[in-house]
């Protein structure tokens, strides 16, 4: 056996014995052997530089690293999740499908939702290729060189049966029994301990350094095989496959006939959810036949055939120190309880948001009132109700701010809003910081190394008026700030420079246009592919673009009615910023234009997604639902009988994928 033939064998062993060891708990060699032929590998590779791998069982030592993690679009977009807190809300949802698939009744998978960090990782040729993390769910930060180093994710996978491409969404999770040694050595040396697994698990993904990550306890629980949807029938045979080819998939997953068994699932797990090795929140309740799935689809945030059912919240009282407010960029005014500090789910809580005024009035709530927290969604604190038996006499009922803390404008309220807002845009602080602030956030023209502090001196010192100013900022405008070095100055001189190729869509989000987040700029950008023909639409002509409502086209209108708005705009042209979309987000053709199409089904030559693709390429535009305005319904395999039927009663003609070809070729 030569070196290579030895290095290759080496490499299958230690890949056998670490499935062996960490998934399926049956190893066959001590940790010392394992040890021993590790560095053996070890030894042999750093004599053979040319035969390195980057699957091999060397790299989860860790050592790699990463100062700037990338920015990768996914492949396929990563949703959230509906959430439900009792009963009633998942008979709704299993009444809501059954209706839109024309079925009497459907089976389920739930499986445990735990809580850590989301990662989906990709596979090539059976060897992981990357790892994402959920990101904003469109684009998430690779973090491949700290995933390797987990031992329960495989970087090689043997199975006969994988797919040349996939990816598998999962959690990376921190063990209740890891996080307690990780901070007892931190306790022993000194440092503060970490506040709970879930943010310890989701901080370690971002480490520089890969080393510090092989030395923390992870674990990655995989959940859903994201491939060729006509691999597997249903959900579980999905998590089958998954747990065969050596992912770690817990065994705490049922296969439910009927919502009864769902609903004894979660009776039992709420009951002994305290008896697991790692932390949970709910349970996630998954339609088991994938054909199904791919029907019900999803709505702009999260599928319509999952759903979470999150247990109740732990809630612990405290006391009501203070009351301050907030001030958004928009001028919206937020009140924010200061509370005596509480540990509340593994986090000391010091601040909870109290809504609007209305909220405050129906609680009650007096100053040092001692109040009931909890975690909405297990994450935001919140407060729920007021222990009157416990309120301090000639205790003062909070009286709703009347001015702006900032600036001191009366503050105003419209009829149809909740809250209250300070009008003063051109002359309050906060509102300005955060604007700009807005403008160069990741999503929109991602200028990193400014912080709020930063703007706000920026804005004091009259280096800048608004966001379009950023363009006119010298290194010596920076430099002269306070704690600003040098190569701090130059690298945002440098930062902003380079935004100026920022597509239009995030220019319009970036522009911060009251009700016009991400989805609704590309929408506009698509439609109108200039801020020119924007500036001249009235709210009839917004109104007419697909899912762009009265309140969005008025604000709008008003935004560039403004005559302030429109110098920034004219700054921000002459500064060579985009302000036309790119020529290939245009369709290609307008065959399909003015009609609508609803994608049904299971398709033997194109996925929903590319024949939706497809459609919008040629100027057709998607619907979710039929209705009278519904020109094609395209209709796939196991499509369910409902959309038939509504279609036929509205006639709406029904094509094939193939006569939608002909369409578009026509």
């Amino acid at each position: 056996m030569n070196t290579a033939e030895k290095i290759l064998a080496l490499r299958t062993e230690l890949h056998e014995h670490n499935r062996r060891y960490y998934i399926d708990d049956t190893p066959v060699i001590s940790d010392r052997e394992f040890d021993e032929k590790l560095a053996e590998l070890q030894a042999l590779e750093d004599a053979n530089p040319a035969l390195f791998d980057a699957n091999s069982p060397t790299q989860r030592v860790g050592g790699a690293v990463t100062k700037n993690f990338n920015t990768i679009t996914h492949e396929h977009r990563m949703y959230s999740l509906d959430n439900s807190y009792n009963r009633q809300d998942l008979l709704d949802w299993e009444q809501r499908m059954c209706k839109n698939l024309g079925v009497e009744s459907l089976d389920y998978t739930c499986e445990l939702k735990y809580d850590g960090a989301s990662i989906s990782l990709t596979y090539e040729g059976g060897k992981l290729v990357q790892a994402l993390t959920r990101g904003d769910g469109f684009q998430g930060d690779e973090v491949t060189q700290n995933i390797k180093t987990i031992h329960s994710v495989p970087l090689q996978i043997s199975a006969s049966d994988v797919p040349q491409h996939f990816a598998i969404r999962g959690e990376i999770i921190l063990p209740l029994a890891g996080f307690e040694q990780m901070n007892k050595q931190r306790l022993a040396q000194g440092e503060e301990p970490y506040m709970n697994p879930r943010n310890t698990a989701s901080g370690s993904l971002k480490l520089q350094d890969s080393k510090l990550v092989a030395a923390r306890p992870l674990d990655c629980f995989l959940y859903q095989i994201v491939t060729d949807r006509t691999l597997f029938q249903t959900q579980l045979a999905s998590l089958q496959a998954a747990k065969r080819w050596g992912f770690y998939v817990p065994k705490h997953f049922v296969h439910a006939h009927n919502m009864q068994e769902v609903f004894a699932f979660l009776d039992h797990w709420e009951l002994e959810r305290s008896s697991l090795p790692y932390e949970i929140d709910g349970v996630v309740v998954k339609v088991n036949q994938l054909a199904y799935q791919e029907q019900l689809g999803y709505t702009a945030k999260s599928p319509r055939w999952a759903m979470a059912y999150k247990f109740k919240a732990e809630a612990v009282e405290t006391q009501l120190e203070d009351l301050v407010y907030q001030v958004g960029r928009t001028g919206a005014i937020t009140p924010v309880a200061q509370l005596k500090p509480v540990l509340l789910g593994g986090t000391i809580v010091k601040r909870a948001s109290l809504h609007n005024a209305d909220f405050i009035a129906e609680l009650g709530l007096h100053l040092n009132d001692t109040v009931s927290v909890e975690k909405g969604g297990e994450i935001i604190p919140k407060i729920t109700s007021v222990n009157h038996s416990k309120r301090l006499p000639n205790s003062q009922a909070i009286q709703y701010a009347t001015n702006c803390p900032s600036c001191g404008t009366p503050l105003k309220r419209n009829p149809e809003e909740a809250q209250h807002y300070c009008p003063n845009a051109a002359g309050c602080l906060p509102q300005r910081v955060g604007r700009v602030a807005h403008f160069i956030s990741r999503k929109a023209m991602d200028i990193d190394g400014l912080g709020a502090e930063t703007i706000q001196l920026l804005i004091i010192n009259n280096r800048i008026n608004s966001y379009a100013d950023l363009y006119a900022l010298t290194e010596a405008d920076l430099i002269s700030l306070e704690r600003l070095a040098e190569k701090s100055a130059q690298n945002i001189v440098q930062a902003i420079a380079a935004s100026v190729s920022i597509p239009f869509h995030r220019v319009l989000f970036g522009l911060g246009i009251r009700y016009v987040g991400q989805t609704v700029a590309k929408k506009l950008a698509q439609h109108f592919g200039s801020i020119d023909a924007l500036m001249q639409a009235d709210v009839e002509a917004l109104e007419a673009v697909d899912e762009i409502g009265t309140r969005i086209a008025q604000s709008v209108v008003a935004f560039f009615q403004d005559v302030d708005n429109l110098f920034v705009i004219s700054q921000l042209r002459a500064s060579g910023v985009q302000l036309e979309a790119a020529v290939s987000s245009q369709p290609t053709s307008t065959t399909l234009a003015d009609m609508r199409f609803v994608v049904s089904g299971v398709f033997s030559q194109y996925s929903r997604d590319e024949l939706k693709a497809a459609i919008e390429q040629h100027g057709g535009k998607i619907s979710s639902s039929i209705s009278k305005n519904t020109t094609y319904l395209v209709a796939g395999d196991k499509m369910g009988p409902a959309k038939k039927t509504k279609a036929e009663s509205l006639g709406v003609r029904i094509i094939s994928e193939q006569e939608l070809d002909a369409l578009i070729s026509s």
